[in-house]
């Protein structure tokens, strides 16, 4: 019986071989770096870590379930499921903010933008991450929107288009370009922009996917295009 780990546990019979692990995170991505999303396949892994696919198998049934422990053991690395809950929308958002923050610093800036085009290209890829690691930042959850409302603290039917569209981009677009990332900075963004934002959303006509929900709408041009496939 084949048996498939996903990181919970060693491979029955056979233990899991930690430098290997640590091997097959560094190769998966440096390959998301230098191709993107779709250059990640079994194949190319294998043979960059010198090992055999029937390895990999062995451990995730597909392409997305190998970079989503990648992910998980490098940018995205801390204890899972950690919630946010501060007893204030501010601090329920800047610790959001915070966050992102810093699953961006443990990767590059080229990793951190290749992983955000993953995304769009794998919209469940979001969701997964998102369920694995906790959330990581680049969402706010209804969870939160929800405490808000019933703190009074936003109207119904509050959406977060706002803050999905904008904190990832913007904390994104700064470390591309050098700039600081601080508390100062941070506050300004979430006093200014975010909660006012948030609270402008309210009543308004359905708001559109943030690019960073997991499912915003795709152009013409590239829903046209052929889906991408899984390279095995």
């Amino acid at each position: 019986m084949t048996y498939r780990d996903n990181g919970e546990g060693a491979a029955r019979g056979r233990p899991r071989d930690a430098a290997l692990d640590q091997r097959i995170t560094a190769v998966v991505l440096e390959v998301l770096g230098e191709s993107g999303y779709q250059g990640v396949s079994f194949e190319e892994v294998a043979r960059r870590c010198q090992t055999s696919k029937a390895s990999l198998y062995r451990r995730w049934g597909s392409k997305r379930e190998m970079v989503i422990a990648a992910v998980k053991a490098g940018p995205a690395e801390r204890e899972a499921g950690e919630p946010i809950d501060t007893g204030t929308l501010r601090g329920d958002v800047l610790s959001l903010c915070r966050r992102l923050d810093q699953t961006m610093r443990a990767a590059d800036s080229q990793t951190a933008m290749l992983l955000l085009q993953a995304g769009l290209e794998d919209p469940g890829l979001c969701e997964a991450i998102e369920n694995a690691v906790g959330p990581t930042g680049a969402r706010l959850p209804r969870r939160v929107i929800d405490t808000a409302i019933a703190r009074g603290e936003l109207p119904d039917g509050a959406d977060p288009f706002a803050f999905e569209e904008v904190v990832g981009a913007a904390l994104l677009l700064r470390r591309v370009n050098g700039l600081a990332v601080d508390e100062e900075y941070l506050s300004a963004l979430v006093d200014t922009v975010v909660i006012p934002a948030l609270k402008a959303s309210s009543g308004r006509a359905p708001l559109p996917a943030g690019i960073f929900s997991g499912r915003p709408a795709l152009t013409a041009h590239e829903t046209a295009a052929p889906d991408a496939k899984e390279n095995a």
